[in-house]
């Protein structure tokens, strides 16, 4: 069963839209205090680069065996010329807009015995005339896939976002969304919003061990014309609100947390799959859980691979 669902990727192509950046990890040795200031010294010696944001999103479905097209913004800058090396490299098909004077986001870590000391972000916004043009690259694209995740950071990439989910929901394409700050009506008509417990207590005032979270959490469905909301709740699971009045819920696979960066690009990730697919609810839930729980065993920003999702004999998964 487990390598008959990553058979079925193959043919499938899922389009991702939104904030793409670089995350930058420098990991040393903290042996001394400057003399300059009381701060420690990191020795450095080692310099890690992968894809964040939508980019970890678009390497993580490409890992799985999926097609997978990215439309996203960067500077015309060195970060920007890393990030699409390390895109191409994970089979990901680039659509970038390339602003002149805008720089690409960025996010550096300072990282010692796995613990982050500091971390320093380099951004800008993209300008009016890319953002519109890609409103019209997302209708060509969007012709074309199985499946659309919008990937919101909050970076100023999705000025057009309500545009673009009412030309997949016309279209009748699958749209996940992977959502940033407190208004959801800007997400009206997805398929799918997928907050973690700390951004559903941004939108709604409740948090997920309240009393009124199933009431709080159907009620958000109603008011913004979801076909679904997911609230992924770390060690509580997963819990799935459907417009019919269904919930779903997946409980966590107990296992011990290392990082969680990342984890929620591969939910959204394994999802626009598994309904790409053709899963049904609740397996596509199953699998974004397997998933998460092993990119969370492991250090920075991490994709899942197949063998994640298959497991062995004893019930683990096989790394």
């Amino acid at each position: 069963m487990d390598e008959d669902f990553l058979n079925r990727l193959g043919p499938r192509r899922v389009l991702v839209v939104g904030d793409t950046m670089l995350d930058r990890y420098w990991i040393g040795d903290v042996t001394r205090v400057s003399p300059e200031a009381p701060v420690p010294v990191v020795n450095i010696r080692e310099v890690r680069e992968c894809a964040g944001g939508a980019g970890n999103v678009a390497a993580n479905i490409a890992s799985l065996g999926a097609g997978c097209e990215l439309l996203s913004f960067i500077g015309d800058d060195d970060a920007g010329r890393r990030l699409s090396e390390l895109l191409a490299q994970a089979g990901v098909d680039r659509h970038f807009h390339i602003d002149p004077h805008g720089r690409t986001t960025e996010k550096l870590r300072i990282v010692s015995r796995n613990q982050q000391l500091l971390r320093a972000d380099f951004e800008s916004r993209p300008s009016a005339q890319l953002l519109e043009q890609s409103v019209a690259d997302f209708r060509e694209i969007s012709q074309t896939v199985d499946s659309i995740v919008i990937s919101d950071y909050g970076k100023g990439g999705l000025v057009y976002i309500e545009q673009m989910i009412q030309v997949a929901t016309d279209r009748g394409i699958a749209v996940i969304v992977d959502p940033k700050g407190a208004d959801y009506a800007r997400y009206r008509g997805a398929t799918l919003v997928t907050p973690n417990r700390d951004e559903f207590a941004l939108a709604t005032g409740v948090a997920t061990d309240e009393s009124g979270f199933f009431d709080t959490a159907q009620d958000l469905v109603r008011k913004a014309n979801l076909t679904g909301l997911l609230v992924t709740r770390g060690d509580e699971g997963m819990t799935l609100f459907l417009a019919t009045g269904e919930v779903i819920h997946q409980d966590a696979t107990a296992r011990e947390v290392f990082d969680v960066s990342g984890a929620g690009d591969t939910v959204v990730a394994i999802i626009s799959v598994a309904i790409a697919a053709g899963l049904g609810w609740a397996d596509s839930i199953k699998w974004a859980t397997r998933g998460a729980s092993a990119v969370v065993g492991r250090f920075g920003t991490s994709v899942v691979v197949p063998s994640d999702l298959i497991l062995d004999p004893k019930g683990g998964s096989l790394e």
